[in-house]
């Protein structure tokens, strides 16, 4: 693939991630939706299937559709000769910076796509906090270490599970990622809400800070940095401890095999 190619990939996949899973919460946080008040196991699954419809759009560039999986992939295969995204896709700078600007570009246009579908709602909700969450997240309790601390775990298990994933001999990826994510939600996504990407929440930040929309109040800015520092450092590690997990275990597939033998 060209990385015009990957460019287009990803921002199409992660537009469809972010219109059906800021579409979920959409449905369940505004005024006069069908899905008022669904809860938040419904906002868990809806992020699932967003995920597992994203992979699918952007399966031919790998489908990172998060920064943190790109960063945590990169670091992955730092020990590995000509790395590769995908083939004919090095590993550098140039291919890291095109898949991360094509993750945010999509989520903007996502974010966009989701208050266009639900318009009349966002004008009919009285509270802004209510709007303001449909795009971005926020703490239930607001410490930015400990917030930090929830995102970065939370996106470790992400990035480990995706490496081990690619490992695997089903074709279950997509699914087993979209699994992941509901399983995240459920059990990690209290404190935070569970960004787990800097795209998923700065691109739709950024939406909602420029968008006309009725009432909205503050993009608060002030904890933006959280949903996006955070993730990037669980890739990281992520994608550090599975480099190290390959130089003494080697692939999830060898490693059982040695049990096995």
């Amino acid at each position: 693939m060209s990385l015009g190619q990957i460019f287009l990939s990803e921002m199409a996949g992660t537009a469809m991630l972010i219109l059906l899973g800021c579409g979920v919460v959409a449905n369940v946080a505004l005024a006069k939706t069908k899905g008022n008040n669904g809860g938040f196991l419904m906002v868990n699954w809806g992020w699932g299937l967003a995920v597992f419809a994203g992979v699918y759009i952007a399966f031919a560039s790998g489908a990172h559709l998060n920064p943190a999986v790109t960063l945590g992939l990169a670091v992955s295969k730092a020990g590995s000769e000509n790395p590769e995204f995908v083939s004919g896709v090095a590993v550098d700078f140039a291919s890291i910076s095109i898949y991360i600007i094509a993750q945010f570009v999509g989520a903007f246009l996502g974010a966009v796509a989701c208050w266009l579908a639900y318009k009349q709602h966002f004008d009919e909700e009285p509270d802004a906090a209510n709007k303001l969450g449909v795009f971005s997240t926020g703490p239930a309790i607001r410490n930015s270490g400990w917030n930090l601390v929830t995102e970065a775990i939370g996106t470790f298990v992400l990035v480990s599970l995706v490496l081990t994933s690619g490992y695997t001999a089903s074709a279950l990826g997509p699914l087993f990622v979209a699994l992941v994510i509901v399983g995240i939600g459920a059990s990690l996504g209290g404190p935070t809400g569970y960004a787990i990407n800097p795209a998923r929440d700065l691109g739709p930040r950024i939406a909602h800070a420029v968008l006309p929309i009725k009432g909205k109040g503050s993009s608060d800015w002030s904890y933006a940095w959280v949903p996006v520092v955070g993730p990037l450092v669980g890739g990281v590690l992520a994608g550090l401890a599975y480099f190290i997990y390959l130089g003494v275990f080697g692939t999830p597939i060898d490693f059982l095999a040695k049990l096995a033998g």
